[in-house]
């Protein structure tokens, strides 16, 4: 059965702890409303925003501003009535204030794609003449490179477009592009042939092929992802948008009905204190930082590196209930390393970490290399090099032969050391006269049940061939990653590892790092019939991918997470690219959008608390005169009925204003059950939004009857 195509990292070396908090490059952008640079950028969107076709799209605010223009064309009708302009400024003032947030939460994203657009240099490439060899070279700009051109790009050139290296080596800086700093290898063949344009080749030489038109370059769609074009209203924004009108037309109805009872009572009331009463009873709060709940969201997935095609997918990443994980690069290192020396009888795990290291001195994949830094770290070995043993002749590993080792002279007596796989090294004892006892089959039996891969270590001297013992090779399961997979068991996520082992490792893997399942020999069918059946249940899964067999599975995912070093194909199925290509990034993904969910309905249940204090502070001011008993009612001690009434439509403007570093930075998510975080939303938010007003208004109404004149 073929193998699902493991999901890896930037570069093994270099990828990003799981933990960590990458930035695009220049740093974090600004942090919440009150930054001046950031305000003075977005004060002209705010304004440009007052525009009656933007503000439709929020029914709530539009309705606000409908009610400025009205108690602004009643300021002019009676110009000398102080009231209705101190109303009809606040009124704008709350409109404003709520374009300001969305235009904040909007500049912040502008200001990351700036700093992209910055990586987006005009260079000049080397570009290879057809047919006419490296000689023939010649200059044009970036611009003119067109799909199958081949560039020549050496130490300190900028690659000028997207495209894979077909011939060299290199050492690239991607920062421009993943804000991480270590530089990255780029070769040709393999998964590390991708190049990005913007990025700057720091050493060696590399021919690239352009893959992609001018234009439609990957950094030319990150801008427009960050620059929020290609944002949706996610379905549980847009059902709150239908809740939120759905109130503003009970309260218009509730505001009309209540006049004839005020004339008939002879309490009649004017245009501008009805429209001051209809903007503080409908939820004015929450409709003025939904969207900005909604583009903050996406900023906090570009501070990580991530870019989302849609608040669609941000949002259906805070209600997933499935993780599909690759485990390669996810759950374990992504390469095998020694674990342990077991040797057979007669011998000592000493021997068989000094045999074991000098066999692996000629071989450089990661396997040995990790069997040298174990021998040095368990016995205290001193690593050797091949220039110290004069006369060695090293056998390097190749995968025709499954071995390495070296021949050499100790003594005057010739020895040779080998260490690799289990048939091919029991072959090689044999044919140097030795016999592989029945001890040696029951420990490799024993570490492949273990679901680890055993290397056996042989050698032929004075004494025979034979062998000393096992080098107990296993994947390393990620530090903190039972914690992270408990943590999400109490959020009520499903961790599902996708992997293409035998059933038998597979299982080892899932028990040690603790996942809820696995899919051991994994293919692109069996992920999508695993996808399917999951969604079928009502569940909404999420996963990260990098190969084109990955492609039809990000498609049918909820949440589909491509890595930047991945395929098109697979970024173009995806409905999220992570730049720094950390597919542990998925968990940080999860949090991002239930944090987006718990933000908009803790702001949620503040703002429709908050309104109960406005009609204490109100209708008494109202109808007190005509009905002297709804004093009483009058809990707060307001001065008079206008400082109430404007005290309520200040404190309406102002509590915008006080809470956009909330909504834009979002409340702290913690994992725990529904029904705790609902009492704890009622506890907080619910209790705060009734207390809050009070404080509020009766601080405006004292600081209001200071003034002369108006108390």
């Amino acid at each position: 059965m073929s193998t699902a195509t493991p999901v890896r990292h930037t570069d093994g070396e270099h990828a990003p702890a799981p933990d960590a908090a990458p930035h695009l490059p220049g740093g974090p952008v600004g942090g919440g409303l009150f930054d001046p640079k950031q305000l003075a950028a977005a004060l002209p969107d705010a304004v440009r925003k007052l525009d009656p076709r933007s503000m439709a799209t929020s029914p709530v605010m539009f309705v606000v501003e409908v009610g400025s223009v009205v108690s602004t064309v009643l300021a002019v009708a009676h110009p000398g009535e102080w009231f209705g302009w101190v109303i009809a400024a606040w009124l704008w003032l709350t409109v404003l204030f709520a374009n300001l947030a969305e235009a904040v939460a909007e500049g912040r994203g502008k200001a990351q794609a700036d700093t992209l657009r910055r990586a987006k240099t005009d260079s000049v490439a080397r570009r290879l003449a057809e047919g006419g060899g490296e000689s023939a070279e010649e200059s044009v700009p970036g611009t003119e490179l067109r799909v199958g051109d081949l560039v020549v790009c050496e130490a300190g050139d900028v690659i000028p477009g997207d495209g894979d290296v077909v011939e060299g080596v290199a050492s690239v800086d991607e920062s421009a592009i993943t804000g991480e700093s270590a530089p990255v290898i780029r070769e040709s063949g393999g998964d590390r042939s991708a190049v990005t344009g913007g990025t700057k080749v720091l050493s060696d030489r590399v021919v690239i092929k352009i893959t992609t038109k001018p234009g439609e370059t990957f950094i030319d769609r990150m801008i427009s992802l960050v620059e929020g074009a290609a944002r949706q209203k996610t379905p549980n924004e847009i059902a709150l948008n239908i809740l939120l009108a759905a109130l503003t037309i009970v309260f218009m109805l509730a505001v009309v009905t209540l006049q004839p009872f005020a004339v008939y009572a002879g309490a009649e009331q004017s245009l501008t204190v009805l429209t001051a009463l209809l903007v503080c009873l409908i939820p004015t709060t929450i409709g003025a930082l939904l969207s900005a709940i909604g583009i903050a969201g996406m900023d906090r997935l570009v501070q990580r590196n991530v870019l989302a095609t849609s608040g669609r997918a941000v949002e259906a990443a805070g209600d997933v209930s499935t993780l599909l994980l690759d485990k390669t690069g996810t759950i374990t290192l992504g390469n095998r390393q020694a674990a342990a020396f077991v040797p057979v009888r007669g011998t000592t795990a000493a021997e068989v970490a000094d045999a074991a290291q000098l066999s692996s001195l000629a071989d450089e994949t990661p396997e040995g290399r990790s069997v040298v830094v174990l021998a040095k770290e368990k016995h205290g070995l001193r690593e050797r090099h091949e220039g110290e043993l004069e006369g060695a002749e090293w056998v390097p590993f190749t995968a025709q032969t499954r071995m390495s080792g070296v021949d050499l002279t100790q003594d005057g007596t010739g020895v040779r050391v080998r260490k690799g796989a289990a048939g091919s090294v029991g072959a090689w004892v044999k044919e140097s006269g030795g016999t592989v006892g029945d001890e040696v089959h029951r420990l490799t039996d024993e570490i492949s049940q273990e679901g680890g891969t055993p290397l056996v270590v042989g050698i032929d001297d004075a004494d025979g061939a034979r062998v000393l013992g096992v080098i107990h090779l296993k994947d390393v399961v990620k530090e903190g990653m039972g914690e992270r997979f408990a943590e999400l068991r109490r959020m009520g996520i499903k961790t599902i590892m996708i992997t293409g082992d035998n059933p038998l490792t597979a299982q080892a893997i899932a028990r040690e790092a603790g996942v809820d399942d696995f899919l051991a020999e994994a293919t692109p069918e069996d992920k999508m019939a695993l996808i399917k059946r999951e969604q079928s249940g009502g569940r909404l899964v999420a996963m990260t991918g990098d190969g084109t067999n990955d492609a039809p599975a990000l498609a049918q995912s909820d949440v589909g997470v491509a890595m930047n070093t991945g395929t098109s194909a697979a970024k173009e199925a995806g409905n999220m690219v992570d730049l720094d290509s950390n597919p542990t990034k998925l968990i940080e993904i999860v949090e991002i959008g239930k944090q987006l969910l718990i933000t908009r309905g803790a702001l949620t249940t503040f703002s429709i608390a908050n309104d109960v204090a406005k009609y204490f502070a109100i209708i008494p001011a109202m109808f007190a005169v005509a009905y002297p008993g709804l004093d009483k009612l009058n809990i707060m001690g307001l001065a008079s009925p206008e400082s109430a009434i404007l005290s309520a439509v200040i404190f309406n403007a102002l509590i915008i204003v006080a809470l956009v570093p909330l909504a834009l930075r979002g409340v702290r998510y913690r994992p725990m059950s529904a029904d705790r975080m609902l009492r704890r939303n009622i506890g907080i938010y619910g209790l705060g939004g009734l207390v809050a007003p009070f404080l509020g208004i009766k601080i405006i109404d004292m600081l209001i009857t200071l003034i002369p004149g108006v108390g």
